[in-house]
């Protein structure tokens, strides 16, 4: 190896420092003016609103989902009197007067000793709606809720035709039950889901919202839903509104009762009808139409505990959504 002079190496060593100490300079001014640049745009960001925000990567991210609705819309009053009778004639009329004719109502296999009972809960098996093909085709799905205690004919019958029958009530001692073609289900349909903080022991029964029921269940649609809820259809209705259910279902067959308020249902006279009024509109507003009316003559005549218009106190209804495709 050749020998360097002591002069040779250390002018190399103060050229390698010269040199590293120039790097070390470039470098240093780079990260000064990195640090300056970032100061200056969370300076500019900060003097930007959340809506002057805009990126510039990438065009903003559509929102397709829906947002959460907390009330219904309420129609206007019937007058400018805001008094019951007002609201009460305009009530009794519209859940009196169809608003489609079904000229293909009930089944033709339906049959039960009392001819009344035929008449309450209707079907409408018109071939422009979706009812008649899905029992044709076997491809239906029914929905029951009820408290217990109801005869459950119609029900039967559309499990011998083949369709796929729920029934809710929490009466039944099983939780869930297979009998005469149907599934019996130890659940009380409601209009909010049980309290968490609650233990389930000390509940009466098990309780959830329909729409907790369809996604447990793994349902997409219900092709008719039959609601008998002794006074609690009201909020039931309203949450079904609410929640986005409706356009899932293709049938809707429901027993109001108008003898009084119902369930958490406030206000004066005049407002609980108005409310009952908006709630129904709700359905039309989602593609549902009146088919079917029917009251008991040998029910009370009583609207809010009064005769009324001779209105009887429960009515069945028959709606069928015009907008609805199985799928």
């Amino acid at each position: 190896m050749r020998n360097l002079s002591p002069c040779l190496i250390t002018g190399k060593r103060e050229k390698g420092r010269e040199t590293w100490s120039r790097t070390e300079k470039l470098q240093h001014a780079e990260r000064e003016g990195e640090q300056d640049t970032k100061r200056q745009v969370s300076e500019d960001a900060s003097k930007l609103s959340l809506s002057d925000w805009k990126p510039t990567c990438c065009p903003p991210v559509q929102q397709h989902r829906k947002s959460l609705r907390w009330k219904i819309e309420l129609e206007p009053w019937a007058s400018e009197r805001h008094n019951l009778e007002d609201e009460a004639l305009r009530f009794i009329k519209y859940i009196t007067t169809p608003q489609v004719s079904c000229e293909n109502p009930g089944f033709p296999v339906l049959h039960n000793d009392g001819e009344e009972v035929k008449r309450s809960w209707v079907l409408c098996l018109d071939n422009r709606f979706s009812l008649a093909r899905c029992i044709n085709t076997k491809h239906c799905r029914v929905y029951s809720v009820g408290l217990g205690g109801e005869d459950k004919w119609l029900e039967r019958t559309l499990a011998k035709a083949g369709c796929e029958v729920h029934c809710f009530d929490p009466s039944i001692k099983e939780a869930h039950l297979h009998d005469s073609h149907m599934w019996l289900h130890r659940l009380s349909v409601d209009w909010r889901d049980p309290n968490p903080a609650i233990p389930a022991q000390r509940q009466h029964s098990s309780t959830k919202k329909l729409a907790t029921i369809l996604n447990d269940f793994g349902h997409r649609q219900v092709d008719v839903l039959k609601l008998d809820m002794e006074s609690a259809e009201w909020k039931i209705l309203e949450n079904l509104v609410l929640e986005g259910v409706l356009p899932s279902v293709g049938l809707l067959l429901l027993e109001v009762h108008v003898h009084w308020a119902g369930f958490e249902v406030g206000g004066d006279e005049p407002s609980v009808v108005r409310y009952w009024f908006s709630l129904l509109r709700e359905l039309e507003r989602s593609h549902f139409r009146l088919y079917h009316s029917y009251n008991d003559p040998a029910k009370p005549h009583l609207f809010l505990h009064k005769n009324l218009h001779n209105a009887s106190s429960t009515y069945i209804l028959g709606w069928v959504n015009t907008n609805y495709t199985p799928r």
